[in-house]
């Protein structure tokens, strides 16, 4: 799914083992508008992106439950190796049901040197809008 922004780049589905059970992956393209500042001589893909990243690969791979849910929270994130131009970034997410209702996704990125980072997102349903408050006869 390509996108407008900073990160032009496509977020690619990859065939499923099942509905619960997802993957995805992109490429960093060496003209990505966030490396020039990050670092400047020493480009590392930012972490922020990859969240960002992990975030449209969970939402093309919503289970059908969730449809129509949005992200709820950025409940963690752990970045464990750099994430360079050109890396292929290779995303496997896990879905499950928390008690309360919403969806979490834990996904691990990984590149083709090993372990990138493991972000866990939590989607929900959209809060109601809060009903419109009586007006008061003067």
């Amino acid at each position: 799914m390509p996108a407008a922004g900073p990160l032009r780049g496509a977020v690619e589905v990859l065939p499923a083992e099942d509905e619960l059970r997802t993957a995805a992956r992109f490429r960093v393209a060496g003209t990505e508008t966030v490396l020039p500042g990050h670092y400047p001589g020493f480009p590392i893909f930012p972490g922020v992106c990859l969240v960002e990243c992990t975030h449209r690969g969970a939402l093309a791979t919503l289970p059908a439950e969730a449809a129509g849910g949005e992200l709820a929270a950025v409940e963690s994130t752990r970045f464990t190796g750099p994430v360079f131009p050109g890396d292929r970034v290779e995303i496997a997410m896990e879905w499950k049901r928390t008690p309360a209702g919403a969806w979490q996704c834990r996904a691990r990125l990984s590149t083709e040197r090993g372990p990138a980072a493991s972000v866990r997102l939590r989607y929900g349903r959209p809060a109601p809008a809060p009903a419109p408050e009586p007006e008061v006869a003067a």
